[in-house]
C-alpha cells in the first residue's frame, strides 16, 4: 500500500535532526512540500541538503524557537506564503533541560520545559488554525512519549508535560473536528535519537559507565522487541496519519513503542 501526500504542505518543528528530520524526509518522499523548522538555521540547511536527493516535494527551512509565539506566527505565515497552504502541522520539538528528581528542579528549567513541550504545541496549533486550518481544514500530530505513562526519577517533569500533551490533544481534537481538522498524538517508545544519546552520556558520565551499554540495557528491560527504534520506523506512521487512509483517525493516541506499553500497568 503506497501512501502519497502529493500536493500537501507540511510544517514540522524540531525538524533538523532525529524524528523530526525523518518525518520531514518521509513526507517529502511521499510528495508533500515541507517546511522544516528548528532553532538553528545552519542545522536546517544541512538537513535540507541531505534530504534533497530523495525528495519528491519541495523543502524549505525557517529557523524558529518552538517556545516563542512570535516565531510560531512568523513560521506559519512564511509556510503559507511560500506554498500557498498548510495541510499538516507536526509538533515534534521538545526539550528537557533538567535531569534529576522533580522535587529539586528550579523554576527557570521547569518553566522552559513547559514552554516548549506544552505551551509550544498550543501556540503552533493556534497559529495554524487562525491562518489556514479553521477555513480549510488540516491535520495536526502532536509528539508525546511513552514516558507520559511511566515514572522515571530523572525525567519526572519532562514526563509530566508529555502526559499533559496527550490530554491536550484529545480535548483539542474534540473541539476542532467540526472544522475538518484531525488532531492525533503519537507516543513513541525508545527511539535512537541524538537527544537519547546525549541523555545516556550525561547519566553515565559520573560513574564512568558505557553509555551504549546503558541504552542497550534499557531496551532489553523495557521493550519486548529488545531494541531501540530508528527515527525512520516512526516516520512511516506519520505519513499514514496524514493520508486519506486515516480519515477516521481523530483524537487518538498511538503507541509506537516496541511493546513497552505491555509492561506498564
Amino acid at each position: 500500500m503506497e501512501l502519497r501526500l502529493d500536493g500537501k504542505v507540511a510544517l514540522v518543528t524540531g525538524a533538523s535532526r532525529g524524528i523530526g528530520r525523518a518525518v520531514s524526509a518521509a513526507f517529502s518522499a511521499a510528495g508533500a512540500h515541507v517546511m522544516l523548522s528548528s532553532r538553528k538555521e545552519d542545522a536546517l540547511e544541512e538537513a535540507r541538503r541531505e534530504l534533497a536527493p530523495s525528495a519528491s516535494g519541495e523543502l524549505e527551512v525557517f529557523a524558529a524557537n518552538a517556545g516563542d509565539p512570535d516565531a510560531a506566527r512568523e513560521c506559519v505565515a512564511a509556510t503559507i506564503e511560500r506554498f500557498g497552504r498548510l495541510d499538516v502541522l507536526v509538533n515534534n520539538a521538545a526539550t528537557n533541560p533538567y535531569l534529576g528528581r522533580m522535587i529539586d528542579i528550579d523554576l527557570p528549567r521547569l518553566d522552559k520545559t513547559h514552554e516548549v513541550n506544552l505551551r509550544g504545541p498550543f501556540v503552533w496549533i493556534q497559529e495554524a488554525w487562525r491562518q489556514w486550518m479553521a477555513e480549510h481544514g488540516g491535520n495536526v500530530i502532536n509528539m508525546s512519549s511513552i514516558g507520559g505513562l511511566s515514572i522515571e526519577t530523572s525525567l519526572g517533569h519532562y514526563n509530566v508535560t508529555k502526559a499533559a500533551l496527550v490530554m491536550f490533544s484529545k480535548c483539542l481534537a474534540n473541539e476542532v473536528v467540526g472544522d475538518n481538522i484531525r488532531v492525533n498524538c503519537i507516543n513513541p517508545g525508545l527511539v535512537l535519537t541524538p537527544d537519547w544519546q546525549s541523555t545516556a552520556k550525561k547519566l553515565t558520565a559520573a560513574s564512568g559507565g558505557d553509555w551504549e551499554a546503558y541504552l542497550d540495557d534499557i531496551a532489553k528491560k523495557n521493550a519486548p522487541i529488545g531494541r531501540f527504534a530508528t527515527p525512520e520506523e516512526l516516520a512511516h506512521f506519520f505519513v499514514f496519519l496524514c493520508s486519506s487512509r486515516a480519515s477516521y483517525c481523530v483524537g487518538s493516541t498511538y503507541y509506537v513503542d516496541g511493546g513497552w506499553l505491555q509492561g506498564i500497568t
